[in-house]
């Protein structure tokens, strides 16, 4: 009788640790102990435990990150398809569409709700805030003038010239001088639309894109054209070419690097096109950069103002993601209309916090700036896994969600018949918060889909209401 034959080792490995996934032992999200860790507690070689976790990578149960180490994946299917890439008729945002932004940013400042998709870091030990505050307090007793002073448009120098250093990870050099400091990444955005646009004309936009654009877009009696946008490879550039081809555009308005809500990166060809087509038919792209230094692959992908040959594109950027969430500093490279933003900055606020100005360029000069984003990219990572695994338990069977691939959003798609709307107004009843995929279109698309956000730890009253918006939304398929 043949005996039989054993199984490798590194085959054994992979199996066991696989039972732990599913047995919820090893928590999507997880780290794996190192190779060197795993091969001094099980008594293996290095090459057998490398084998067995490239055994699992293959197979998409777990993922290796760079300067980390090996973490579980969510078993959650990746979000659909858009439709065919057509874009939809120009049009303002609907009344519907902007009475329910009300209703979120109003729950939102309920004290006593739990809120699963804002957008504002908090409850983090990521963010140096001791450290920007003993700034603060150093710079207030150094330079009392720092706070009975305007800093007038541009800003400070050092927080510009700090600026236009750290810019080289995003494949930036820009001048200094063309760099005005702006109240958060919003006023940037705004600032550009009134610099590149006049009322009455229409902008191209992604979908589904930045629900604070429709209430903007409104106040600048500014028109939305929706550009479909893949979860992967983000706007179609083929509808926005034909689009600059028939003069329908203004100006157009993106998030090429992580974006919000999809968290997809534009491959790279796709950004030198986007910056090409702007640059020959002579149309400002407004790039929206808020998340783009929080890529999860390194070296970072370059932002399309990379590629920008004559000043068509203007990049916008705040710290209100990356640093300090509470000082809201942004800025903006005006590329040629770098003049005419800093006199409209004038007129819309006058001037910076020149304390706060001060202090964030202070930080930048220690140089700690970089080693704090790769922590706060590790930490991202982890939680939206985190948050891909919740969703996969307790969400009905059907769901679909994006995987990011940087930032901490995460854009669900519900199994029919759920609504999304149906689903925020039974969360708020259960004092719970979520941002409806309608708010994402100023026509009101996206009904199935809602936002969620991993920029908090998901555990105690987050997890428990992550398991309670789960019920809800099961109850529609009942």
């Amino acid at each position: 009788m043949t005996s039989a034959i054993p199984e490798p080792l590194y085959r054994s490995l992979a199996t066991e640790l696989r039972a732990a996934m599913e047995e919820g032992r090893l928590a999507p999200g997880a780290r794996l102990p190192s190779v060197r860790e795993a091969s001094r507690g099980r008594g293996l070689s290095l090459n057998t435990v490398l084998a067995a976790y490239r055994h699992l990578e293959s197979r998409g149960l777990i993922e290796a990150r760079p300067q980390s180490g090996y973490y579980v994946r969510s078993r959650l299917a990746a979000a659909g398809e858009p439709g065919p890439a057509r874009p939809g008729q120009a049009r303002a945002a609907d009344l519907e569409v902007l009475d329910q932004i009300a209703a979120v940013v109003t729950a939102q400042s309920i004290p006593g709700f739990v809120d699963l998709s804002l957008a504002c870091p908090r409850e983090l030990d990521a963010y140096p805030g001791e450290r920007l505050g003993r700034i603060i307090a150093r710079l207030a007793r150094s330079q009392p003038s720092l706070i009975t002073s305007y800093s007038m448009p541009p800003g400070p120098a050092s927080l510009r010239a700090g600026i236009a250093r750290n810019g080289a990870v995003l494949g930036l050099h820009p001048d200094p001088d063309r760099i005005t400091l702006t109240n958060g990444c919003l006023e940037a955005l705004a600032l550009a639309l009134r610099a590149a646009t006049r009322p009455g004309g229409t902008v191209g936009i992604e979908s589904p894109t930045y629900f604070c654009l429709m209430p903007l877009f409104a106040q600048l009696g500014l028109n939305a054209l929706e550009i479909p946008t893949h979860p992967d490879t983000g706007l179609a550039l083929d509808a926005l070419e034909l689009l600059l081809e028939e003069r329908r555009l203004q100006a157009v308005l993106a998030m090429p690097s992580v974006q919000n809500p999809l968290g997809s990166i534009m491959p790279l060809a796709a950004k030198r096109r986007l910056a090409e087509l702007v640059n020959r038919h002579k149309v400002p792209l407004i790039e929206d950069g808020i998340y783009a230094e929080l890529q999860f692959a390194t070296p970072l992908q370059p932002a399309v103002k990379a590629f920008d040959q004559d000043g068509w594109v203007l990049f916008c950027s705040s710290f209100s993601k990356t640093l300090a969430p509470g000082l809201r500093l942004g800025w903006i490279d005006g590329g040629r209309f770098h003049r005419e933003v800093a006199d409209l900055k004038f007129i819309s606020s006058v001037a910076q916090p020149a304390l706060l100005a001060e202090a964030v360029g202070q930080f930048l000069d220690t140089g700690g700036y970089e080693a704090h984003l790769r922590r706060l990219r590790r930490t991202y990572a982890t939680q939206l896994d985190r948050l891909r695994g919740f969703v996969a338990r307790h969400l009905p069977p059907g769901t679909r969600a994006t995987e990011p691939r940087g930032g901490y959003l995460l854009w669900v798609e519900l199994p029919e018949p759920c609504s999304a709307t149906r689903l925020f107004q039974d969360a708020l009843a259960a004092r719970i918060s979520i941002t409806p995929g309608t708010l994402f279109s100023p026509s009101g698309r996206h009904a199935r889909h809602v936002r969620l956000s991993a920029c908090y730890p998901l555990e105690g009253t987050y997890a428990a209401a992550l398991a309670t918006l789960g019920m809800l939304a099961m109850d529609q398929v009942r």
